[in-house]
């Protein structure tokens, strides 16, 4: 069955919702819905972390996630419905700070549509972190990793 897509997009302070996601993309065609969340964890490269913080360039970042969204929609034709949401700000070890969320007749296709989302949106959207370490130091983790295009770029 082929369709228009849904597409939910987020760039927020507030606690992400697993739930929130699944309810997002539930389509009556599909009969896999794929999840993707990204949980702080409280270590990195040897190193204890006590929490951490994301800042974003909110001007970019919202429509990079529209591009995301868009172009992992037109690799996987059959998915009905994706969902990608970020959080920025404060968080604690165990927070959710990415879910990603993609629905489709079948599994394989929703599997890989969550894939190619929460990869693009790690390499393409304006979103950085700082690690605050145990030791009392920190650190910006990735923050040479995105490559920052806008729509101008993508018609040349």
């Amino acid at each position: 069955m082929t369709g228009a897509s849904r597409v939910t997009v987020l760039l927020t302070s507030e606690r992400l919702d697993v739930n929130e996601a699944v309810a997002a993309v539930a389509d009556p065609t599909c009969g896999g819905i794929d999840v993707f969340a990204g949980v702080v964890r409280d270590h990195h490269d040897g190193d204890a972390v006590a929490s951490l913080e994301y800042e974003a360039w909110d001007e970019q970042a919202v429509p990079a996630l529209d591009r995301v969204a868009a172009d992992v929609l037109q690799r996987f034709p059959a998915v009905r419905a994706v969902y990608l949401a970020h959080r920025v700000g404060a968080l604690s070890i165990g927070d959710i700070s990415v879910v990603v969320a993609a629905s489709a007749p079948h599994r394989a296709e929703a599997f890989a549509a969550t894939r190619g989302l929460i990869d693009e949106l790690k390499s393409r959207v304006p979103i950085w972190k700082r690690e605050q370490l145990a030791d009392g130091s920190s650190r910006w983790v990735g923050t040479d990793d995105v490559v920052i295009t806008t729509a101008a770029d993508e018609r040349t």
